[in-house]
């Protein structure tokens, strides 16, 4: 497992470019200075805003109304009627926060050499060394999600002085006692309670002044941080945080602990590219800027660093047990965060998520549905109910800790998508694992309640076609009148993507009821309704149409991709598919013609849209501007600002290009670019199939399968397909 280290040169210069730690729930940023250390502390609960009512009064008259202007073709008329009438009761949630600035200020602050700042993804250990004055400084940090505590470690060769002092907003109190410093405070909004908890272990001299603690000649001292919510305990929670600290072990006993549980999980599967050793040393930042700066230059290695670091983040922030990752994983900067560092659903939540299975770190996709059926289900039936009058449930574009579900923001945010796009995740888990029990306990109320919404949400139009709206293409506009750029709309009815969705949902729901036959009048509606959706058309430019009539756009460069959710994430656009699959070729070139893919997660998107195509050209392209244009020193990905999706549907793009699944036979490198070597383990197929490979010059000379079932396999490999024979527990080697 070579090449699991990201390290760099110098300090963070600011949060973005800092070094990210974390035990799922909770997490810290290192910046790694040498004169005042900052460490941005930050827990998953803490969260401003309240649980509420969002019941919006008359919606459902308003809704109608909006649809029978589409019947009548007024479609000129929606956006402004909506505007001045829908907004009324359509509200917005608060912002994720950090839990405070733990800052450690060093005496002397002469200038340093040997500087060095690592993170080791395969351990989830972080560490900055230097040397100051002749004496070498080691900061060596973890967040340990056993035992809920981020450890952090100075030593030194000689002693050192250095205070540590905590800052934040709404502070309520701060207090020291013996070696334990506890600081209770609260969110913006002045509802939720939270405490930090610090316990320093030092034989050095230990003094507060009320606003500092004071350490003198130190050689080593640990700082064990303990976060607690009242969210989580209620008025507990200062009790459990101190629990938490006075529980832990010995700083070398749990880094010991945490790194090998880490790396049990990390090391499930693992990805090598073959890199020349002397662009191996080379620190991250100057293989980034290498790459940057000389067209020609590669480095293979660094596409494999960057799907090691995905797979870090989401261990380090998704969890059994936890909240899922949001925009920004769990490492927040202030009170109010981009886009309030929260779920956006209408790609960025369900982007997080395209990497576990495939990366056989399945655990980490448990949060999501922990949030979807705990959070989210029971919300979505009260909106479905009292806002839309159907069954089932809903949710629209964003969603917090408190089970927000209705639309957000304004009129682009009713698009009542994303719970039915979120419900895939669930049965991808079940088609990668196998597990029934999973299909019936986790993920059957939750997918039937989505097929349920739009079997009553939906209404027949003059072709007999059943439609959805009010909805939205996310987040692109469109021309309503031919010829005519004065006037631009957002509202539509049932846009591509929207019968991708709900095709999908349905499609999944019947197969799912064939599995279990827990409600086959259920079953039978939804084969009804899904005979009765509109087809997929090919428009002018050969483009898949992203609307039911061949719309100009005002931004045909635009960073959504919404009407190519039928090629990837969902797979009903394939090479069986041929017009469809063609129709999305013109439809990537063209967006890209315009500029498209100019965010990191829209790049990102694009490496898996290409890779399902199975263009290696053009996937391991934009695997290289996504590293060239949307990629910090310390491979965050950008939007900008910082917007963890992109590093996650990155890290999968990387995956998808290596291994494909979808279309009823594994294959193997789909879409790797020429000349590509090295090898992958242990990366799954669905079927709950595990596979490796050894590849040189694109050509694979070893696949290993194993299964823990007898099964046939079809495994496509260097373009013939193979049919293997899997016994129960025994790996399968083919040697070509």
């Amino acid at each position: 497992m070579k090449n699991h280290e990201i390290r760099l040169k110098t300090p963070a210069e600011n949060w973005e470019h800092a070094t990210p730690i974390g035990g799922g729930s909770f997490g810290a940023m290192l910046f790694g200075a040498t004169d005042t250390e900052k460490i941005y502390l930050s827990e998953e609960t803490i969260w401003a805003g309240e649980e509420r009512d969002t019941t919006i009064k008359d919606f459902k008259e308003r809704v109608d109304t909006l649809r029978q202007m589409y019947l009548d073709g007024r479609i000129t008329e929606i956006d402004p009627w909506a505007e001045e009438n829908l907004g009324e009761g359509i509200e917005t949630i608060r912002s994720f926060e950090y839990a405070g600035i733990l800052s450690i200020d060093f005496k002397d602050k002469a200038p340093v050499s040997d500087y060095k700042r690592k993170l080791t993804l395969n351990t989830g250990v972080a560490e900055i060394s230097y040397v100051k004055n002749g004496n070498k400084i080691t900061e060596t940090a973890f967040s340990s999600y056993s035992q809920e505590i981020t450890g952090v470690k100075l030593h030194s060769v000689s002693p050192i002085d250095f205070s540590i002092s905590y800052e934040r907003e709404n502070i309520e109190s701060v207090t020291f006692l013996n070696d334990l410093l506890l600081i209770r405070a609260k969110t913006a909004c002045g509802k939720h309670r939270f405490a930090v908890a610090v316990k320093i272990e030092t034989e050095a001299d230990i003094s507060y002044d009320g606003s500092c603690i004071n350490i003198s000649d130190s050689v080593e001292t640990s700082l064990f941080i303990s976060i607690a919510t009242e969210f989580n305990f209620g008025n507990s929670f200062e009790t459990f945080c101190l629990e938490a600290i006075n529980d832990a072990d010995t700083f070398e006993e749990m880094l010991e602990i945490h790194s090998e549980s880490f790396s049990e999980l990390f090391n499930n599967s693992d990805i090598s590219f073959d890199t020349p050793e002397d662009i191996e040393k080379l620190s991250t930042d100057e293989r980034l800027l290498r790459l940057k700066n000389d067209e020609k230059a590669t480095d293979d290695g660094l596409y494999a660093l960057y799907f090691a670091f995905g797979k870090y983040l989401l261990i380090s922030s998704s969890r059994y047990d936890t909240l899922p990752a949001n925009l920004q994983g769990v490492w927040v900067e202030k009170l109010q965060n981009p886009w309030n560092s929260d779920y956006h659903t209408n790609i960025n939540l369900q982007m997080n998520y395209w990497l576990p299975e495939v990366a056989n770190i399945s655990e980490c996709h448990l949060p999501l549905f922990r949030y979807m059926n705990e959070y989210l289900l029971q919300s979505g039936k009260k909106t479905a109910k009292e806002n839309y009058h159907c069954r089932g449930t809903v949710l629209h574009h964003l969603s917090d800790i408190y089970g927000f579900t209705t639309p957000a923001d304004g009129i682009w945010g009713v698009w009542p998508m994303g719970g039915a796009w979120l419900s895939f995740h669930m049965w991808e888990h079940f088609l990668f694992t196998r597990d029934v029990e999973f299909l019936r306990e986790t993920a059957y109320d939750y997918i039937h309640e989505c097929a349920l919404f739009f079997m009553d949400f939906m209404f027949e139009d003059k072709n007999g076609y059943l439609i959805s709206g009010p909805s939205m293409s996310p987040e692109n506009e469109y021309y309503p009148i031919e010829g005519n750029t004065d006037i631009t709309a957002t509202i539509a009815f049932s846009p591509t993507m929207d019968i991708e969705i709900i095709g999908g949902t349905l499609r999944n729901y019947i197969d799912m009821e064939n599995i279990l036959g827990i409600n086959p009048e259920d079953k039978k509606q939804a084969e009804e309704t899904l005979k009765k959706l509109p087809p997929l058309k090919v428009g002018k430019n050969g483009c898949l149409m992203e609307w039911l009539e061949d719309y100009d756009e005002p931004e045909p460069g635009h960073r959504h991709i919404s009407h190519a959710f039928g090629l990837y994430p969902d797979n009903m656009i394939t090479e069986n598919t041929p017009e469809l699959f063609e129709a999305i070729k013109n439809t990537l070139h063209r967006r890209l013609s315009f500029g498209g893919g100019h965010t990191g997660w829209s790049r990102a998107w694009l490496i898996n849209l290409f890779a399902r195509l199975k263009d290696g050209k053009n996937t391991y392209e934009h695997l290289r501007l996504l590293l060239t244009k949307s990629t910090l020193s310390n491979l965050f990905d950008i939007h900008p600002p910082f917007q963890i999706d992109g590093n996650f549907g990155g890290a999968a793009g990387v995956a998808e290009s290596l291994i494909q699944s979808h279309e009823g036979y594994i294959s193997i490198l789909p879409a790797a670019k020429e000349g590509l070597s090295g090898s992958f383990t242990g990366l799954k197929a669905r079927g709950d199939i595990t596979v490796s490979a050894v590849f040189s010059e694109s050509r694979v000379s070893e696949v290993t399968l194993f299964a823990p079932y007898d099964v046939k396999v079809l495994v496509k490999i260097n373009g013939e397909m193979y049919e293997i024979s899997l016994e129960d527990g025994k790996e399968a080697i083919i040697t070509l």
